[in-house]
Order: structure tokens, then sequence, then C-alpha cells
């Protein structure tokens, strides 16, 4: 069980979920006035961080092309 719990599809479904609750706060934090740049700024940097770690996890699960 403890195996399930660390593999890499669920990670990738956290990663996942993180990074729409994250689109979400972004979306909240930018329609208030005024708006907080910085708090904004470092969001956008998180997500565009997960979407780069789940970008490389998709491609350690995808079957090579070239096999």
């Amino acid at each position: 069980m403890d195996e399930q719990l660390h593999s890499l599809p669920r990670r990738l479904i956290e990663l996942r979920i993180e990074h729409a609750d994250l689109d979400a706060m972004i979306d909240r934090l930018a329609e208030q006035s005024p708006v907080d740049e910085l708090a904004l700024q470092r969001l956008k940097k998180r997500r565009l961080a997960l979407r780069d770690m789940i970008a490389r996890l998709e491609a350690t699960t995808e079957p090579d092309d070239l096999a």
C-alpha cells in the first residue's frame, strides 16, 4: 500500500491538482484591487515550476518513440 501512496501516477495527479489550485489563486489575486504584484509573481513562478515538474514526470512515464 505504501508503494501506491508514492507511485508516479499518484504524484502526477497531486501535482496537477496543485497546479489547478494555483491557477485559481492567481485568478482571484489578479481580480483584487490593488493587485499584489509580488504575490502574483511568486504564485506564477511556483505554477511554472510545477508545470516543468509535471512535464518531466510525464516524459519518464511515456514509452520511447524510438523503440
